[in-house]
C-alpha cells in the first residue's frame, strides 16, 4: 500500500494554511475584475464556438457531360392564345427541340392574367395535314361571306356555324380555300340552309374584319372555328363557346366532318341523313381559348451549354401576321435548378445572407407593350448563370445557381417572339461550411480562465509590493 505521506508528496498544489495568509481589498478588487473577464471571454468563445464560419473558393465548373440544368418558368402573356403558343429550346451542340409540351402548361387568361378556365388541351403535334393536290380555280363560292354586320344574325339562324378565319395573303389560307369551297357547295346542296337551316359554312376575310377576327382571338391563318347554337350560350348577346378544328383540309375529310356535326341533331329530331360518314379523329376537334392570353408555365431540361429557351407563335400549317402580335408578357418565376425547400433556404441564409438574393432575379418582372405604338417587337433576355455549391458540415451538398439578367426590346423581321438567352459560367463558386473543434474550444478556455488568473495574479503582486514600499517609505519619513 502507498502511503498517503508519499502519495502528498505529488501534489502540484500545496496549500498555505489560512492563517498565513492575508486579504487585501486591491486583491478583491482584481478578483472581481479577473472574475468578470473571465466570464466575458467565455462568452465569447463559446459564441464563436456555436456560430458557423465559412470560407468561399471559385474553381472550375465540375459538372460532367452528362449533366443537365432544369429552367422553370410561368410567364403570362395577355395577347398570345394558348392555341399556338410554343416552347422551344436550341442549343450551341445543334439541340433544337420545337413546341415542348411533356413538361408545359398552358392556361387562358384575361387582361388582368386571371385564369379563365382549367388547363388548355393543345393535343398531339400534327406533322402533316392533307390537302387537295389539284389547284383547280372552277371551283366557285359555296361558303357566306361574312362580317361584323352579319355574323351574330346568321350564327343565330342555323345550329351550327362553320367559319374559315383566313386572310387573302398567307399561303395556308390560299390552300384551304379550294377545298373549304368545294366542301362548302356540297353541304349547302345537302342541307339547304333555306329549308334545313342545321349547318352553314362561312368564311371572314381577318384583313378587313379586323375587329370580328379579334373577337375571336384569331391570330393564326386560316383557322377553322365550330360555332353551336343553344346550350352554349355564354351571354344574353349571343357570344358562344366554340371549337377549332384542326384536321385535314382536303374536301372529302371537310365534308365528313360537316356530316358529323349534324348527325347529332338530324338524330335528335329523327330526321334522315345522306350521305352520313365515319367519325373524325377526336383531335381533330378541341375547344377554342376563351380569351386572348395565355400563361405558360412549366419546365425544361437544357444542356449545359449557350442556349436559348424561345416562347412565340408557331404552327406548321398556319400563318402569322408578325405587324399586329404583341409579345408582352409579366413573369412570375424564372428560375434555374432544383427548387430548394423553403427550411433549407431560411437555414441556409442563417449562415449565408445573400444567398438566393440573384436565384430568380427575373421575378416580377413586366415587360409591356403598346399594341398601338409598338405591335412586331421581340423581347431578348441574356442571361448569365454561375452555380453556387454549399458544402455542410453534415456532408449535405446543396446547389444553387445565381445569374444576371438585361432585356431588350426590338423591332422583329418577321414574327416576334420571346427569347431567354442563357450562358452558364465556366467557373463556380464553392462555399464550404468549417467544423468546429470541441478540444479547441476546451483548451481556448482553460487558456481564458488560466491566462487571466495568472495575469491578475501577477497585477495583484505587483500592487501589494508597491503599496507595502510606499509605507515603508512613509514610515522612515516619519522616524
Amino acid at each position: 500500500m502507498v502511503s498517503s505521506a508519499k502519495l502528498k508528496s505529488v501534489d502540484f498544489y500545496r496549500k498555505i494554511p489560512r492563517d498565513l495568509t492575508e486579504a487585501s481589498l486591491s486583491g478583491a478588487g482584481l478578483s472581481i475584475i479577473a472574475a468578470v473577464s473571465m466570464m466575458f471571454l467565455f462568452g465569447m468563445e463559446l459564441h464563436n464556438y456555436l456560430s458557423i464560419s465559412t470560407s468561399t473558393s471559385v474553381i472550375v465548373d465540375r459538372s460532367s457531360d452528362k449533366d443537365y440544368l432544369r429552367i422553370d418558368f410561368n410567364i403570362s402573356f395577355p395577347a398570345l392564345s394558348c392555341e399556338f403558343a410554343s416552347v422551344d429550346v436550341s442549343d450551341v451542340l445543334g439541340t433544337n427541340r420545337l413546341n415542348i409540351t411533356k413538361t408545359v402548361r398552358k392556361y387562358s387568361i384575361d387582361k388582368h392574367l386571371r385564369a379563365t378556365g382549367s388547363e388548355f388541351e393543345s393535343g398531339p403535334v400534327t406533322n402533316m395535314l392533307k390537302h387537295d393536290d389539284d389547284n383547280d380555280e372552277e371551283y366557285g363560292e359555296g361558303s357566306v361571306a361574312l362580317n361584323g354586320r352579319n355574323f351574330d344574325r346568321i350564327s343565330h339562324q342555323h345550329s351550327i356555324l362553320v367559319v374559315n378565319f383566313y386572310a387573302p395573303w398567307c399561303y395556308w389560307s390560299n390552300r384551304l380555300k379550294p377545298s373549304w369551297e368545294k366542301a362548302a357547295k356540297i353541304i349547302r346542296e345537302r342541307h339547304d340552309p333555306e329549308i334545313d337551316g342545321r349547318i352553314i359554312m362561312g368564311r371572314v376575310d381577318c384583313t378587313e374584319e379586323v375587329d370580328l377576327c379579334r373577337r375571336n382571338h384569331i391570330q393564326g391563318y386560316p383557322s377553322i372555328r365550330i360555332f353551336r347554337k343553344g346550350s352554349d350560350v355564354r351571354d344574353e348577346n349571343g357570344h358562344h363557346e366554340h371549337e377549332s378544328y384542326y384536321g385535314d383540309r382536303d374536301t372529302d375529310t371537310l365534308v365528313n366532318t360537316m356530316e358529323e356535326l349534324v348527325a347529332p341533331i338530324a338524330m335528335d329530331s329523327h330526321l334522315a341523313l345522306e350521305g352520313k360518314s365515319g367519325k373524325t379523329e377526336e383531335n381533330a376537334k378541341r375547344p377554342a381559348p376563351s380569351e386572348a392570353g395565355c400563361r405558360i408555365e412549366g419546365f425544361v431540361r437544357v444542356k449545359k451549354v449557350p442556349g436559348n429557351l424561345v416562347i412565340s407563335a408557331r404552327s406548321g400549317f398556319h400563318s402569322f401576321d408578325g405587324s399586329i402580335m404583341n409579345m408582352s408578357h409579366v413573369i412570375s418565376d424564372f428560375s434555374f435548378g432544383r427548387k430548394i425547400n423553403a427550411r433549407v433556404m431560411s437555414d441556409l441564409k442563417r449562415i449565408l445572407p445573400y444567398i438566393g438574393v440573384s436565384h430568380a432575379k427575373l421575378n416580377g418582372q413586366a415587360y409591356l407593350t403598346d399594341p398601338e405604338d409598338h405591335a412586331n417587337v421581340t423581347v431578348e433576355h441574356y442571361i448569365q448563370v454561375v452555380k453556387t455549391e454549399v458544402m455542410r458540415s453534415s456532408h449535405q451538398l446543396i446547389e444553387d445557381y445565381e445569374y444576371t439578367a438585361h432585356s431588350s426590346l426590338m423591332h422583329a423581321h418577321s414574327v416576334p417572339v420571346v427569347k431567354f438567352h442563357f450562358e452558364l459560367s465556366p467557373m463556380q463558386v464553392l462555399i464550404t461550411e468549417n467544423s468546429k473543434s470541441f478540444s479547441h474550444f476546451i483548451t481556448n478556455v482553460c487558456a481564458i480562465i488560466g491566462g487571466v488568473f495568472t495575469v491578475a495574479g501577477i497585477l495583484d503582486s505587483i500592487l501589494h509590493n508597491t503599496l507595502r514600499l510606499v509605507k515603508k517609505v512613509e514610515l522612515g519619513k516619519n522616524f
